[in-house]
């Protein structure tokens, strides 16, 4: 199944990155607009899968704009806005909105509204990155190897999960730490991500019979190779 795609209509730039950085990272392709017009072009030429709106925006309302683009488009479109009254509520379903958020918010339920959305669109595998016998569910936080749930710390999911969203490509410390820690990194951030491979290596059992190989290169980076898998029986 193909990579759903979500459009981020947000005119404040922090909130953009990082709901942008956040979706990222649970394997969807995001296309970000910060104002209602480049939105509107980005709907006519590459469809979203759903759409992310606030409302106050500096060329218009996204109340009126989802109302405009219902003739373009059937994608969800769930409201992100501190407009949070009950008739914002109201006003923004009946002008076309499939649900409605309001800031402040967590990251969390911001995840399960688009998951479950996307579900009822046909993405049955919103929100998990599926490479039997791994599965990285990356709503609930939790990896499975071989039907066995495998206990990984916060930093250490988040490493895999940017491992196997990209499987088969090669990621520096650099842009591992940059993409799980959000900053540049130093000395300490290389041995940090250095510790949380080596845990990574011996909780996913990475030996001579995993299906799996966490290769490291001689620059630094690592990738998620898959080396075999039969099934017993």
């Amino acid at each position: 199944m193909r990579q759903a795609r979500i459009l981020l209509v947000e005119d404040e730039a922090d909130v953009l990155a990082l709901n942008k950085k956040h979706l990222e990272l649970q394997g969807y392709q995001v296309l970000c607009a910060e104002t209602l017009a480049a939105a509107r072009s980005i709907v006519w030429e590459q469809p979203p899968d759903l759409i992310v709106l606030d409302v106050l925006m500096p060329d218009g309302s996204g109340y009126d704009f989802c109302a405009e683009i219902r003739e373009a488009t059937s994608a969800p479109i769930l409201y992100l806005t501190c407009m949070d009254k009950d008739e914002h509520v109201v006003h923004g379903l009946m002008r076309g909105g499939d649900d409605y958020l309001a800031k402040p918010y967590s990251l969390d339920v911001l995840s399960a509204r688009v998951v479950t959305r996307l579900r009822g669109r046909g993405f049955a595998g919103a929100g998990r990155v599926e490479l039997p016998p791994l599965t990285v569910d990356l709503l609930s936080g939790q990896a499975t190897l071989l039907g066995e749930v495998i206990p990984l710390s916060q930093k250490e999911f988040q490493i895999l999960a940017c491992l196997a969203i990209n499987f088969g490509q090669a990621f520096t410390v650099a842009e591992l730490y940059k993409t799980v820690w959000g900053e540049a990194v130093d000395a300490a951030g290389r041995s940090a991500v250095s510790v949380h491979i080596s845990n990574l290596r011996k909780k996913l059992r990475l030996d001579e019979g995993s299906p799996f190989e966490l290769r490291s290169s001689g620059d630094g980076a690592y990738t998620l190779l898959k080396v075999r898998y039969e099934p017993a029986g």
